[in-house]
């Protein structure tokens, strides 16, 4: 198998899998069939956080044992399970409890060792690209998800039958992943054993104490600002008689077109300087959204300036958690940058559902401003200390 067909079945199998974190988007339409609310999809979320977080920690573990490619096989078939559970579900119980866990196992392993599996393929001045190629197969996967789901929907599928959909494209990327073990080790920069992946105490700390700090607690305020933005924004569609799959479908394309254009971009002579920069724009195209009301043409502009400041920054931040860490430590400064992004990812509308129910929307998104201006804060700060310190 050929070095650039391993790439396109790698990247096909991530983009397979990744609709999977688009689906819980739509999780307030399906508990909405058995009487539930968005405190509930909150409350399941919170599960699959604390799955998550145990998933990402014992990740490095289980692929030091089975292999990372052979891991995100397995992991990709946990979410198969995940995803079959809810569509199967009629109540808020054991089995959404279950799928819950199962999404927050496979998707914790599949998200942080992704990442991981690739820096064995590309060199550290490659990592901007190929980071920047993962990331718009994931968006891209997860920002079409919802406009399949809405399309199923309109011609007389039940939103439990795009999870069943998504189920089966999970397992063909299961499949894809088992297929490229053989050849994704002949292919890798540098023959022999991979290097250990496992988190511990030790490599914690290292992590924490290194430049890499920085770009790991961002990615915390950067996904609680995603998921406070994308969870519900099929609830605030409907508040204001939008059309969410319009602003999934901006979203997605806008991040997959800029990312594709800036795929050989490295963020300049200051990469914290661009993130800041573009992270301002995500946290303007949020208050925008606090006063656009019911129109339609800023609702698209919305989502076109969100998906600019979070889809393109985002590549370039985890870019700079590698290239910030020691070098034998990037495989863990990797799966900590996972964590904490699952932390606000999964945590994060644990908080927005029960500000949706007892408070109402236009709070939560001033609050989910506030965390946006936080994390472009904190890579402005960052490029001034880096721009002192070159001088």
């Amino acid at each position: 198998m050929s070095r650039p067909v391993v790439f396109t079945l790698f990247f096909a199998a991530v983009f397979l899998q990744a609709g999977t974190y688009g689906l819980t988007f739509m999780l307030p339409k399906l508990f909405e069939a058995f009487d539930a609310n968005e405190k509930d999809v909150g409350l399941m979320l919170s599960i699959t956080t604390i799955s998550t977080l145990i998933s990402v920690y014992f990740s490095g573990h289980l692929s030091d044992r089975l292999g990372r490619v052979t891991t995100l096989g397995f992991a990709c078939l946990t979410i198969a399970a995940s995803l079959l559970l809810y569509g199967l579900a009629q109540s808020v119980g054991t089995i959404l409890i279950l799928a819950s866990i199962f999404l927050g196992a496979g998707w914790g392993i599949t998200y942080s060792l992704a990442p991981v599996a690739l820096t064995k393929l590309v060199s550290s001045a490659e990592r901007v690209r190929y980071f920047t190629m993962l990331s718009i197969f994931v968006m891209a996967g997860f920002g079409l998800s919802p406009v399949m789901a809405a399309i199923m929907f309109d011609f007389g599928f039940s939103i439990a039958d795009a999870f069943f959909v998504t189920a089966a494209l999970c397992t063909v990327s299961g499949v894809i992943f088992f297929t490229l073990v053989t050849p994704m080790r002949t292919h890798a920069l540098i023959a022999g054993a991979e290097q250990k992946s496992s988190l511990t105490i030790t490599s914690v700390v290292q992590v924490f104490k290194s430049p890499a700090v920085i770009p790991v607690a961002m990615v915390c305020f950067g996904a609680s600002v995603f998921a406070g933005m994308n969870n519900f924004q099929t609830v605030f569609a409907e508040d204001r008689g939008l059309n969410y799959s319009n602003y999934f479908l901006v979203y997605t394309m806008t991040v997959v077109v800029f990312r594709v254009l800036l795929a050989r971009f490295t963020g300049g002579n200051s990469p914290y300087r661009t993130i800041a920069f573009l992270q301002y724009i995500m946290a303007g195209s949020i208050i925008l959204f606090m006063f656009s009301g019911t129109s339609q043409t800023l609702y698209m502009l919305v989502a076109l300036l969100f998906a600019l400041g979070y889809g393109v920054s985002y590549p370039i931040l985890v870019a700079m958690a590698a290239n910030d860490a020691d070098e034998d430590l990037v495989p863990q400064t990797l799966q900590l940058f996972a964590l904490t992004y699952f932390i606000g990812i999964f945590g994060f509308p644990l908080i927005a559902g029960w500000f949706i129910v007892e408070i109402g929307t236009t709070p939560l998104l001033a609050l989910v401003a506030i965390l946006a201006v936080i994390e472009a804060s904190l890579a402005a700060k960052r490029a001034f200390q880096n721009s002192k310190s070159d001088a």
